[in-house]
């Protein structure tokens, strides 16, 4: 049974950094495509940015590009996103997520692993 834990949520002011961790257990977690996505209030779930299983090729979503960047340690089992000049529209919980499939894929429906989510708030 795979399982994913966040860490590195947190509060901050708009402009701030926080640097997020997922670690991974109970798979093979270099063969899975990882993601996170983010859930704000009356939202629904969205996609942030994803990475391949080699690490060689991300995808972010339009909101996030040139602020965020994800990366994966597979000797650690670790998916990271970093996230700079953060905004108060980035609040949400944020959720990563694993891909068995090899599918380099934004659609939520089609990960088959989730976290638990940590929260993030970013003051104005």
């Amino acid at each position: 049974q795979v399982q994913l834990v966040e860490s590195g949520g947190g509060s901050v002011q708009a402009g701030g950094s926080l640097r997020l961790s997922c670690a991974a257990s109970g798979g093979t977690f270099d063969r899975y495509v990882m993601a996170w996505f983010r859930q704000a209030p009356g939202k629904e779930r969205e996609f942030v940015a994803l990475i391949k299983w080699s690490g060689t090729r991300t995808t972010y979503a339009d909101s996030v590009k040139g602020r965020f960047t994800i990366s994966r340690d597979n000797a650690k089992n670790t998916v990271y996103l970093q996230m700079n000049n953060l905004k108060p529209e980035d609040t949400a919980v944020y959720y990563c997520a694993g891909e068995r499939d090899l599918l380099m894929t934004t659609n939520r429906g089609e990960y088959d692993y989730w976290g638990q989510g940590t929260q993030v708030t970013v003051s104005s």
